[in-house]
Parts: structure tokens; C-alpha cells; sequence
């Protein structure tokens, strides 16, 4: 099999990658990767020299670039690239518009163009917005995101399965859960915490810290991803959760503990807008119809995840301070 993978040096997407690659000998890989701000080479530079992975700089954006290598053999698109950061979204959204719906159009109608197997989009369970305390997402809970960066991402899952009614195109897409573990970008919640812990700098949490999000380990994610790859049933969409609600306040002072640092470095900061609630996904469709479960225990996860961030200075260290982007550019010219 060959596998076009976008957005490949991503958080989830170098992790998929390096699954793929080291579980299924027979796989090929394409990665086209824009190198933004979170693409990081870094992420899979112990697969250099692999004859079985090819790396592009990139972006979905360019319909030549993306129609070259969608007909060039490929059996499936798994479509990781995406402005994910809401933050971000916030201060400006045209970026996201571009990346997540026009790029996910341009993907699409590549791979419609070649006659691709299979198009898997990620997507997340911000989509669905925020929950009262006690609703639960399924994938027929209707959409209704409330930020610009799920705004564009619901519009990016309502294109991909619109291919799917109007041209009878093999379209699967995955929801997960708020994903943690190794290559995660220092903006996002967790691996903000342990950095700056690390460093000893005070750790910003949004509001009352009680906005609660279901956790799931990136490589449980990935493993939900190819199950829906091998197994999903075209036109569907797939829960992946991880089926353990947590108030963000609780795995902040959980965090510390594993660090070892005092519970003052911990600082409650003005909420932003539109900040959602709670999530939780109901993941039974996936069980049936996939065979999948998660089975990373959150401790265990977290305690990984910390000590991942600890083992890797050297990746901390360029990532925060921006020199990953000079080693791409001598990689791959700027």
C-alpha cells in the first residue's frame, strides 16, 4: 500500500507515520508537509535514508503539488494538515480557512481526479462545540463549533462527505478527543505545562481551570486511525475518545507532581472567548465496527509523556527557540 499523508510532521501525524512504518513493512509513505510554525523535521528525522518514506516540503494549498502526487500510485490520502491551535484562530482566521477548507477541497478533488482507494480526513471533537454536564458527542450529534478553528474544520468534514454523497468517493473520517504525548507543539495545554515547568516558569491556565476535555493518548489515536483506514465503512464518521474526563485544573497539578514542582508556578489566567465547556465522545460505534479501544491508562500516559519531555532537551530547546526552522531550511532550503 501507499499512503499520501498530509501534514505529516505534525503532532499526531509524525506519530502515524512512524507507526505506519515500523508495524506495516509493506507501506509506503508520502509525507507533504508545509514546515509552518508546527511542522517540525525534527519529528521524524530517525527515518532519514528509509527507502520506504519520502518526505515533500509542501503545501496542500499547491493544486500542482498535490495533483502530482495524488496520481502517482497512491491507494489512500490520510489527511492530518490543518491550522489546529485555537488561540490562534482567535487573532486571526483567514489562515485556517485556507489550510482546513480550501486544502481539504484541493485534496479532495485530487484525489477524485486519480481515483484514490480512500480518503481519511482527521478531524476532532471540537466540531460538535461544548456539552452540558452530563451530554455525550455521538457522530450523529449534530455539528456546531464555536471558535473559527472548529468552524473550519466542521466545513472541511461537511466537504469531505459531500465528495462522498455526490461523486461516490471512498471518504472515512475520525474525531478524537484532545490527544497528549511525545512532538506535541509547546503552545497546546500539556506539553506547555511540563516545558515550562521545566524551565521554572509560571504555567498559564485559561479561567477557573475547570473546563473538563477527554483525553486520549496520541498513540491510541493512531491506532483508531488505521483501524478506520483498514476497516471504516465509506460515508461514515468515527469517534475515537478515550473515555476519561478530566478538569483541566486536575491534570495541572498532576503534571507538577510529576515534575516535582511547587503548585505556585501553577498561574489561572483571563478565560478567552468562546472557550468551550466540556467534552466527552461516545467512541461504541468505533468498538463495533473497528475492533478499537484505547488502552493507555492516563496515568501511565502522563507519567510517559512527562518523562519524553525530559529525555528530549534538545528537541524542547529548538522547537521553543525556533531552531528547527533553521535545520529544515538546510535540509530543504528556505
Amino acid at each position: 500500500m501507499k499512503l499520501l499523508v498530509t501534514g505529516g510532521y505534525g503532532f499526531i501525524g509524525s506519530n502515524f507515520i512512524r507507526m505506519i512504518l515500523s508495524t506495516q513493512p509493506k507501506t509506503q509513505v508520502v509525507n507533504i508537509d508545509a514546515m509552518t510554525y508546527a511542522g517540525n523535521p525534527e519529528n521524524l528525522e530517525d527515518l532519514a535514508g528509509s527507502l520506504r518514506y519520502q518526505p515533500v516540503k509542501g503545501s496542500i494549498l499547491d493544486r500542482d503539488l498535490v495533483d502530482c502526487f495524488a496520481g502517482n500510485g497512491v491507494d489512500a490520502v490520510v489527511n492530518f494538515a490543518a491550522e489546529s491551535h485555537v488561540d490562534r484562530s482567535l487573532h486571526g482566521s483567514t489562515e485556517f480557512v485556507q489550510t482546513n477548507v480550501l486544502g481539504t477541497a484541493i485534496l479532495l478533488e485530487a484525489a477524485r481526479k486519480h481515483k484514490v482507494k480512500r480518503f481519511l480526513q482527521i478531524s476532532t471533537d471540537e466540531v460538535y462545540g461544548s456539552l452540558p454536564p452530563d451530554g455525550i458527542f455521538t457522530e450523529t450529534t449534530p455539528l456546531h463549533p464555536n471558535n473559527p478553528y472548529s468552524a473550519t474544520k466542521a466545513a472541511a468534514d461537511h466537504m469531505a462527505l459531500a465528495y462522498a454523497h455526490t461523486f461516490g468517493m471512498d471518504i472515512v473520517i475520525t474525531r478524537s478527543s484532545n490527544n497528549y504525548g511525545p512532538y506535541q507543539y509547546p503552545e497546546k495545554f500539556i506539553p506547555l505545562f511540563i516545558t515550562n515547568a521545566l524551565e521554572g516558569k509560571k504555567c498559564p491556565l485559561y479561567g477557573d481551570g475547570l473546563n473538563i476535555r477527554d483525553w486520549l493518548h496520541v498513540m491510541d489515536n493512531c491506532g483508531g486511525i488505521l483501524a478506520a483506514l483498514e476497516k471504516g465503512k465509506s460515508g461514515e464518521v468515527y469517534n475515537l475518545g478515550g473515555g476519561n474526563e478530566q478538569p483541566n485544573l486536575k491534570v495541572a497539578l498532576a503534571l507538577l507532581k510529576l515534575l516535582g514542582k511547587p503548585e505556585s508556578l501553577l498561574e489561572l489566567v483571563p478565560d478567552r472567548p468562546g472557550h468551550d465547556r466540556r467534552y466527552a465522545l461516545d467512541s461504541s460505534k468505533a468498538h463495533r465496527e473497528l475492533g478499537w479501544r484505547p488502552c493507555i491508562p492516563f496515568d501511565r500516559g502522563l507519567e510517559t509523556t512527562v518523562a519524553w519531555y525530559r529525555e528530549h532537551p534538545r528537541w524542547v530547546k529548538h522547537i521553543k527557540s525556533g531552531e528547527y526552522q533553521k535545520y529544515y531550511e538546510r535540509q530543504y532550503g528556505s
